[in-house]
């Protein structure tokens, strides 16, 4: 596609939980809770009054769902601030302090005070029905290959409640994760191709990384924002996979393309979207469909001009009609059908032409409808109808959700400013100059500049450099390289291979730390075992919790001297003189292999190969 011609813009926003003692605005320990909750808490929660008198567009569309929140809480792990039942707790400087590292590496301006805000959300996720959070820092920047990309505002906030499980007019929530620090990085729309939003996410994630912040599925969330010239701003939640961001782009938009094209022949078609909602009972009498049959009520709308178009691809897999689905579940049906797809799902033809009649509609015209209760099949069609009149608008602005194969579905309307206000529990911060100053003296190495580093210092290969910076390696790795003197790839790759093999193969690394790490080293580096012995003795250990050298003795993995090992090669040799008068140097590698296994370990290649090479020249 042509990204320019199409005036694509984009911006990102990276949420990452901070790696702190305790949460954002209580005392309370940011690990979660695995185990089954002690005491639930049921909420209802309702949209409020902006100081400006006008309510959020979001929050007014969550509150029509009129769900009930559960929140699963625990005696000692809980606390009164995370139910909403006393007053935050003053800021968490050791986050402040975090959050300053991160904004100084982005190359932005901190704030003299720091304001604590209220941020209305009502779909459950915080107890209050608003989430605290402050502007620290903004007007940062980054170089990317495709241009410099402005970081525009670093928000320091907290996380919303854990999600767990969510019913037909529920959802349950546990409090293990509510409050726990969290930052808000957002970019401008500056961003203007697929792939370079991918690399501004990388540059991001490699500065976070280079800092003390969470690690794991779920501590880092990415949204995306998205537009086209005669699109919309459209903010696309929960990116996971870095390498699924172009793909999700491309995707957006070809929907934003088709919808615009949607709008332009509804316009030329004169379309119109009908007031009255039918009861459509009656065409549906001795309906063979089992799901309309098996309904209170089936209603219907008529959308006047939409023939063709509610069956129309607009995503890979996805139609309008998707979309229209996609609002009126919000409203608590499980799906719609409407008359591009039918008949089908067991809808007769002649069924479809009494729907027709009786609803008035032409060749030109669609019919929508939903089979389920009265009041829910009502609002359900009431909110097709809001969505089929944004159709000849164009795109509408929406948050939407990412799915596994790149696409987008509707979440809720696109927030708006109405659902801020002023803290007035929490005082402002002064942020002082010299504290800002002390922080950035003091800057962690970034990623980058770490891998090189040690690339070069101690003679690594791209790929082991890489691992170790990847899995936050390069401290232990420099550490244990003080203590032991082994070759810097022998213990590069212990750290970024070998313990995962270990642990992909079943076994615990608990019994696993770096001073067992380095006391094996030690027996590598006395000759007390071979190279190759380190995992099975790192296994041993993992098992039995005991001390390597133990672990060495009792698998028998101590080196042999070197005159046992020769005894071991001369029995080999004498055993396969046919083969080495037949095949003269040419024997080495099946002879490898059978002193190999025969010593199991208990001596260094490079012995083994020597004595070998040197006893088979003295018999030629």
């Amino acid at each position: 596609m042509d990204w320019e011609k199409l005036g694509l813009k984009m911006g990102l926003e990276i949420h990452q939980q901070l790696d702190t003692e305790t949460k954002l605005f209580c005392p309370c320990s940011c690990d979660l809770i695995q185990k089954e909750a002690e005491y639930k808490i049921l909420r209802y929660l309702r949209p409020t009054q902006s100081e400006l008198g006008k309510i959020d567009r979001a929050a007014f569309q969550e509150a029509r769902r009129k769900l009930r929140f559960l929140y699963e809480a625990y005696s000692e792990e809980s606390c009164l601030v995370e139910v909403d039942e006393e007053p935050p707790h003053p800021l968490n400087l050791e986050a402040m302090d975090l959050a300053i590292t991160i904004a100084s590496l982005l190359n932005m301006e901190v704030v003299d005070e720091f304001h604590t805000m209220r941020k209305q959300v009502i779909d459950g996720s915080n107890t209050g029905g608003f989430q605290r959070t402050g502007l620290l820092a903004t007007n940062g920047y980054l170089d990317t290959s495709k241009g410099k990309v402005t970081i525009e505002n670093l928000c320091l906030e907290e996380d919303a409640a854990r999600r767990i499980k969510t019913g037909s007019d529920n959802v349950v929530f546990r409090l293990d994760r509510l409050g726990i620090p969290l930052l808000e990085i957002t970019t401008d729309p500056s961003i203007h191709h697929p792939h370079q939003v991918k690399e501004v996410a990388f540059q991001i994630g490699q500065v976070l990384r280079s800092t003390r912040v969470k690690r794991g599925l779920g501590t880092i969330r990415q949204d995306l924002n998205i537009s086209i010239n005669q699109g919309a701003r459209v903010e696309v939640k929960g990116v996971q996979d870095l390498d699924l961001i172009p793909t999700i782009v491309e995707r957006e938009v070809e929907r934003q393309i088709n919808l615009i094209e949607i709008r332009d022949l509804l316009l030329q078609s004169d379309a119109e979207v009908g007031e009255e909602i039918f009861d459509v009972d009656r065409v549906f009498e001795n309906t063979k469909s089992k799901i309309i049959s098996k309904a209170a009520t089936v209603k219907a709308l008529k959308l006047s001009g939409f023939a063709g178009l509610v069956g129309m691809e607009i995503q890979p897999g996805r139609i309008l009609g998707t979309e229209f689905s996609s609002y009126a579940k919000k409203l608590g049906v499980s799906g719609i059908f409407h008359t591009d797809e039918l008949p089908s799902y067991g809808i007769s033809l002649a069924e479809v032409e009494a729907l027709k009649e009786f609803t008035g509609a032409g060749e030109d015209d669609a019919v929508i409808i939903v089979a389920q209760e009265e009041e829910i099949a009502r609002s359900a069609l009431e909110e097709i109808k809001r969505r089929a009149i944004m159709c000849m608008q164009g795109v509408p602005e929406e948050t939407r959700k990412t799915l596994t194969d790149g696409n987008t579905e509707y979440l809720r309307p696109l927030p708006t400013s109405s659902r801020m206000y002023l803290e007035t529990d929490i005082p402002p911060y002064i942020i002082s100059r010299s504290k800002v100053k002390k922080i950035k003296n003091n800057l962690p190495e970034l990623p980058q500049a770490k891998k090189e580093r040690i690339k070069s210092k101690y003679k690594l290969s791209e790929d082991l450099a890489s691992q170790l910076v990847k899995k936050d390696k390069v401290n232990d790795f420099e550490e244990l390289m003080q203590k032991v003197k082994v070759e810097p790839t022998q213990v590069a790759s212990l750290l970024a291979y070998s313990l995962i093999e270990i642990k992909r193969d079943g076994h615990s690394l608990e019994n696993i730390d770096l001073k067992t790490l380095e006391e094996t080293l030690k027996l590598l580096e006395d000759n007390k075992i071979s190279k190759d012995a380190i995992n099975p003795v790192l296994i041993y250990v993992a098992q039995n919790n005991i001390s390597p050298l133990t672990a060495a003795e009792e698998q028998n993995l101590l080196m042999l001297k070197e005159e046992e090992v020769e005894e071991v090669i001369q029995k080999i040799l004498s055993k396969n003189d046919d083969l080495i008068q037949e095949r003269g140097m040419g024997a080495m590698g099946p002879l490898m292999g059978m002193a190999m296994k025969e010593l199991k370990g208990k001596a260094d290649g490079k012995l083994i190969n020597k004595l070998i090479k040197d006893n088979i020249q003295k018999s030629l």
